[in-house]
């Protein structure tokens, strides 16, 4: 009796399509994606914050590359690549110290004002209204006041500067910041006059100003005992080689 054979499938070389494998090769594949994603979001936000650290590790990086060139492909000579990782390790280090070391903040005019030792040459020109008055202020201070204050402002009513003598007398002090072109006329004064003596109480009477005044107002000045500090004036108190504002006068007058 004869045996049927078993026919034998010829096989084709392709594989059968496994439903499982390929989901788990796109589970893979996205949780892949998502710690690239984590990884390019968190590297973003650290190049915001720290950017200095992005350039270290660009130029760290660039030194490797080029140390596993210089031995795996020999594509320079050992000198100049040796050269180049020195260089590179050197500015790497220098990065680091530059980021490390702690930055001194740039102190501005108004932080120039001593009122203790008030020894160093100021450009006024470079001071706003209020590191004038400020300044004025410290003046008054060294020269042994007491009682200094800045109430310089909206609704100061013409005074700046507050402060006492040290004979005990009041003075009232306006400051006007001034460029060279811009003198302080008569009716600053008029204004200045009709509060210090009645509204201020003030014994001196004193409108300082970094440029000049007019005429009017320097006789308007006169005839109400304000004393009048210019430029020239200014920079004798300030240097000691003039008087301090209320040692011109012995007291002074209402207008």
């Amino acid at each position: 009796m004869t045996m049927p054979a078993r026919r034998i499938r010829p096989r084709t070389g392709r594989r059968s399509f496994d439903l499982r494998a390929t989901a788990l090769f796109f589970v893979l594949l996205a949780l892949l994606l998502c710690v690239l994603g984590f990884a390019v979001r968190t590297l973003a936000g650290t190049a915001e914050r720290r950017p200095a650290w992005v350039a270290v590790l660009c130029l760290a990086g660039l030194a490797a590359v080029l140390a596993w060139g210089r031995r795996r492909r020999r594509l320079f000579g050992a000198r100049p690549a040796r050269r180049a990782a020195a260089a590179l390790e050197e500015g790497v280090h220098t990065a680091l110290e530059e980021w490390e070391a702690p930055v001194a903040d740039a102190p501005s005019a108004g932080d120039l004002v001593e009122p203790a030792g008030y020894d160093r040459a100021y450009d006024y020109d470079a001071l706003d209204a209020d590191e004038f008055e400020r300044a004025v202020a410290g003046l008054c201070e060294r020269d042994g006041c007491t009682g200094v204050e800045v109430v310089g402002g909206a609704g100061d009513l013409g005074a700046d500067v507050l402060a006492v003598t040290p004979d005990g007398r009041r003075v009232v002090i306006q400051c006007k910041r001034y460029g060279d072109g811009h003198r302080v006329g008569s009716q600053d004064l008029q204004r200045f006059g009709g509060t210090c003596f009645t509204v201020h109480g003030a014994d001196v009477a004193v409108l300082v100003t970094t440029s000049d005044f007019t005429a009017p107002a320097a006789e308007y000045a006169e005839q109400c005992g304000i004393v009048c500090v210019g430029r020239p004036a200014l920079r004798a108190w300030h240097d000691g080689t003039g008087p301090a504002p209320w040692m011109l006068v012995e007291a002074a007058g209402g207008c």
